[in-house]
């Protein structure tokens, strides 16, 4: 067994090394199958401890306070962004001996001037660091450009701005689920099917994961020659007018009678299947994404044919762990980390949460 210093505690060590708990038991007393990757991960942190002066003595002796803001989405439990939200709050609890404070700041996703409002506030407070959802892709480059000036690092969650410094991304690939959510779904529908691209309103801007991700889809489409082969139709929906909603979409239908796909490119798809459902139109293949408990009831009623997940929960505390080996710890880390794509039917589901 490898002896290491007694006030180093097996938790400070997966959690530098980015595996679990148990990975870290299994090396330090060398049984049980490890992975190459994980055993040199380990092994580095290992080494460092062996070394170097005690990690976490010296992030606390320092006395420096580090003060990390999360500028993300206002939710509801269940909501997608409660998981991320659950994810910050990991972070905040386990990184709290470091001396790291993480405080929370929401904003109305579908409102671009409550997100300037919101942003431009956090920038006043000059944090330490700051993690973003970019939602808003030009207002989210204003603030990059200005946490820049001040050298305030910062991090994207959820999707990607290539363009500025950011020091991490934790996120799917955007632009690839999308194409996946085509492949999906249009590869077997017959010449001169209709598909049709919901999208939710918003006020004042477009959502950067959802230009992405519909440009994934076009691009499938282009690939694969079949613009002359579908018809595609779309239709915007509102945030908080749910009636309305059901009669667009009984009036999109009405004036296209060969509907065979219906995509959204976020989360609430099981509006969709609601009213697909009471309108009696659930002939068409539904897609759409992230595990929210109303998406999961409908996968599995079959109302809803494919859910694209992603793994909010990891992203925020990935980003948050990432922050602390760049600024407390000085050690290397990746910039572009992408999550996998999980593609979810009925018949795996189960399986799915049962292991997550």
């Amino acid at each position: 067994m490898k002896e290491i210093n007694p006030k180093i505690r097996i938790k400070d060590i997966a959690i530098l090394a980015g595996v679990s708990e148990g990975t870290v038991d299994r090396v330090l007393h060398e049984r049980g199958d490890v992975s190459a990757k994980s055993l040199e991960a380990v092994n580095k942190v290992l080494d460092e401890i062996d070394y170097t002066p005690n990690l976490l003595a010296r992030s606390l002796a320092s006395k420096k306070q580090y003060r990390f803001v999360c500028l993300f989405p206002a939710h509801q439990n269940a909501d997608y962004w409660h998981s991320v939200d659950n994810g910050f709050t990991q972070a905040a609890r386990e990184f709290t001996h470091y001396n790291v404070h993480i405080e929370k700041r929401y904003f109305n996703q579908y409102d671009v001037f409550s997100f300037v409002e919101v942003s431009n506030a956090v920038f006043e407070q000059k944090p330490d660091a700051v993690f973003i959802a970019p939602i808003f892709r030009n207002e989210t480059l204003e603030l990059c450009e200005k946490l820049t000036r001040e050298d305030i690092p910062f991090s994207f969650i959820d999707s990607l701005i290539e363009e500025v410094n950011f020091l991490t991304y934790y996120g799917q690939n955007s632009f690839q689920s999308g194409y996946i959510a085509a492949k999906l779904s249009l590869s077997s529908l017959s010449d001169h099917a209709q598909v049709l691209i919901v999208r939710t309103q918003r006020k004042g801007a477009v959502s950067n994961q959802t230009l992405n991700r519909y440009n994934g889809f076009m691009q499938f489409i282009n690939d694969n020659h079949l613009a002359g082969h579908l018809e595609l139709s779309s239709v915007e929906i509102k945030d908080n007018d749910e009636l309305a909603n059901k009669e667009s979409i009984r009036n999109i239908f009405e004036s296209n009678n060969n509907i065979k796909t219906v995509i959204t490119f976020n989360s609430r798809v099981h509006q969709l299947a609601k009213h697909l459902e009471e309108l009696n139109l659930t002939d068409a293949k539904l897609i759409g994404y992230d595990l929210l408990e109303q998406n999961v009831a409908y996968l599995k009623k079959g109302a809803i044919s494919f859910l694209i997940a992603q793994r909010p929960e990891n992203q925020s505390y990935f980003t948050v762990r990432d922050m602390c080996r760049e600024l407390i710890f000085k050690e290397k880390i990746t910039k572009v980390n992408y999550v996998p794509i999980d593609i979810l039917i009925k018949e795996n589901i189960e399986y799915y949460l049962e292991m997550k």
